[in-house]
């Protein structure tokens, strides 16, 4: 037989039986549109993430700091170490950013939340979306690096929001971390170039000012405790930095790939180091602010 009459037998054939159906009387059921056949699911509201519980005084007007422990979850963030003892980023900034609290909450007078307090994974979006839901006066992300090119670098470093890196390891860092989200299946809104821009230089222009002050103490409360990096405080075009009515920092402890300077961070002293660091340059900058 002939390809044409396969073809037409294909499409004649469910005509005549229909028809032959027709000439006998026999009724086909055929659901109305809409009943029967269609499935209808109520998919709900899209659910908002919850806000983290804010410890401290019970007061409103205390100034409240929103601290994030960088990576979490399936997002490891820098490694090192060994197959026997890992030493991985999103354990170690955790760490930190726990004994942060604890340090702030001693001090007294400021009220304090945290983004994770457990290995779960936020986008970079949803991080500083928290401390603006919740009205934050300060944003504190916590983070440490990899060398890459930078071979056997070693040393903390703060950086603040700006549109251009201020060096080409400011702008390898801003790559990695920005690219945490698309690395682990979630796709980041990129946003207009144009549009960024103006964001930095308008919407940030107050906030980047009281970051770099915060920054530079940073530096200068940290500095018989910690090392730091040759250029300790940097700018680069952070995505969990752009929180337009607050001021933010990202402060990175240092270099998993420093064997030295892992066996810091990891360690109990490393990490109170830090955070204590912090502390007293978070206190020195809100009695600065309270009293302009």
């Amino acid at each position: 037989m002939s390809l044409r009459f396969h073809l037409a037998l294909i499409i004649l054939a469910p005509v005549a039986m229909l028809a032959g159906l027709m000439a006998l009387k026999i009724k086909v059921p055929v659901p109305e549109f809409g009943r029967d056949y269609v499935v209808r699911v109520e998919l709900g509201e899209a659910a908002e993430i919850g806000l983290p519980d804010i410890a401290g005084p019970n007061d409103p007007d205390a100034p409240l700091v929103v601290i994030d422990a960088g990576h979490g979850g399936r997002d490891p963030g820098a490694t090192s170490g060994t197959q026997e003892r890992p030493l991985v980023e999103k354990d170690i900034v955790l760490g930190i950013a726990l004994k942060l609290r604890e340090e702030l909450l001693e001090l007294g007078g400021i009220r304090v939340a945290l983004t994770r307090e457990d290995d779960r994974f936020l986008t970079l979006s949803e991080r500083p979306a928290i401390a603006g839901r919740m009205k934050a006066d300060l944003f504190v992300s916590i983070h440490a690096d990899s060398a890459g090119e930078e071979g056997d670098a070693a040393g903390a470093s703060v950086y603040t929001l700006s549109e251009r890196a201020t060096s080409a390891a400011a702008a390898r860092f801003a790559r990695r971390e920005n690219d945490a989200d698309r690395l682990n299946g979630v796709e980041l809104a990129g946003g207009d170039a144009e549009v960024n821009a103006i964001l930095v230089e308008l919407s940030q222009r107050r906030a980047k000012e009281d970051a770099l002050e915060l920054a530079g103490l940073v530096e200068r409360e940290g500095r018989a405790r910690l090392n730091f990096h040759p250029q300790p405080i940097r700018g680069a075009d952070l995505v969990v930095l752009r929180t337009p009515d607050m001021p933010s920092i990202l402060f990175e402890a240092g270099f998993l790939t420093n064997p030295d300077e892992a066996e810091r961070l990891s360690s109990e002293e490393g990490q109170e180091a830090a955070a204590e660091s912090l502390a007293r340059a978070i206190q020195v900058y809100f009695v600065r602010q309270a009293s302009r």
